[in-house]
């Protein structure tokens, strides 16, 4: 799949105004990087795509910096060991790496970490092993706190954070209701075991939500914004808990929603309710929460109470393509880019 002589790359030509394009992005191929001391040189196996880099694209203050123009788009990717200049690697290990949008790239070897194959899938390290189980898990259990049955409910509930979220309540003990957008979606949500599962797409949506939580809604964990939030927000119980992890669908705006300014009714809702509303961002977890983690979701995936999904595109070249759909909800599952052969299968 890749030239052992070359890097391919994507970099970031242009910020886009608006729904991103291909004329935002720029394919190029350079001479192969050379680790240094410390380093390891790496072929990308698999690359994430995610939601969040839809904002690295804007040069806007936010909580990480913006991709530069003309630089690699930002990424998680699962990569193999070429040539390692540090003892603790060597050639045809699988690594944990951040390489961006590109085939191949030169990182310090105590950034990466090592992967067991015999684990789990490669792949997983940058799903529902990595970040996106990782965000759920914190968001969900550090902010939403369920509680035996208590109602969770979860929006973009077929993708990666989303069905990890829905799966972890049940475990806790919580009912699980998963929003997402269309029937094959829904019909996996009850397959994962969510106890009622919407299409937001329907023209009753609004009202089949209310049917749904009879006695309310104590945790929403928030990943999309838009016309789910506002029939959510009127359902929403005493004391309830919304983790705002994402809104994609407001990721693409460039002015504020057309209507009259709400924040008045929202603020009013958070007064009278006493309901906890906290952003995040999951790396603030990992010291304190990283290694529980990983040892509950080994165990969940083990035992068959943690499932997940995988959507992959073929090719780096077919990025651009695969993260425009993923922002308008044509992924199923933890999106990612297969960029070269993986030695494991």
């Amino acid at each position: 799949m890749t030239d052992t002589t070359q890097n391919t790359r994507i970099l970031l030509a242009s910020r886009p105004h608006g729904e991103p394009t291909s004329d935002n992005f720029r394919i190029e191929t350079a001479p192969m990087p050379q680790p240094a001391d410390g380093e390891v040189l790496l072929r990308t196996v698999y690359m994430s795509l995610d939601p969040y880099m839809r904002g690295r694209m804007n040069d806007a203050k936010s909580y990480a910096a913006p991709v530069e123009l003309g630089s690699v788009m930002e990424g998680g990717t699962v990569a193999e060991v070429v040539e390692s200049r540090d003892p603790s690697l060597q050639a045809g290990d699988i690594v944990l790496s951040h390489l961006g949008w590109q085939s191949h790239g030169v990182q310090q070897a105590k950034h990466v970490r090592k992967l067991d194959a015999d684990r789990a899938p490669i792949s997983t390290a940058v799903g529902v092993l990595g970040m996106p189980g990782f965000t759920a898990y914190a968001g969900l259990l550090e902010i939403g706190k369920p509680q035996p049955g208590e109602t969770v409910v979860v929006a973009a509930a077929a993708g990666p954070v989303g069905s990890a979220v829905g799966q972890i309540a049940r475990i806790k003990g919580a009912r699980a209701v998963g929003i997402a957008g269309g029937p094959e979606k829904v019909a996996w949500l009850k397959e994962l075991g969510f106890d009622v599962a919407l299409d937001h797409r329907s023209p009753t949506f609004k009202e089949d939500l209310k049917a749904a939580v009879p006695d309310g809604i104590d945790v929403y964990f928030e990943n999309v914004g838009g016309h789910v939030w506002d029939a959510v927000l009127p359902l929403l119980n005493t004391y309830a808990r919304v983790p705002v992890c994402g809104l994609v669908a407001h990721y693409n705006e460039t002015a504020l929603p057309d209507g009259p300014d709400r924040s008045a009714r929202l603020m009013s809702s958070i007064l009278t309710k006493s309901i906890t509303v906290r952003g995040f961002i999951q790396t603030e977890f990992v010291k304190s929460h990283y290694k529980q983690f990983q040892a509950d979701a080994a165990e969940w995936i083990a035992d068959g109470s943690l499932r997940y999904r995988e959507d992959i595109v073929e090719g780096l070249e077919n990025a651009p393509d695969a993260f425009f759909g993923m922002l308008t909800g044509k992924n199923f599952g933890k999106l990612l880019v297969q960029v070269g052969a993986d030695p494991t299968r």
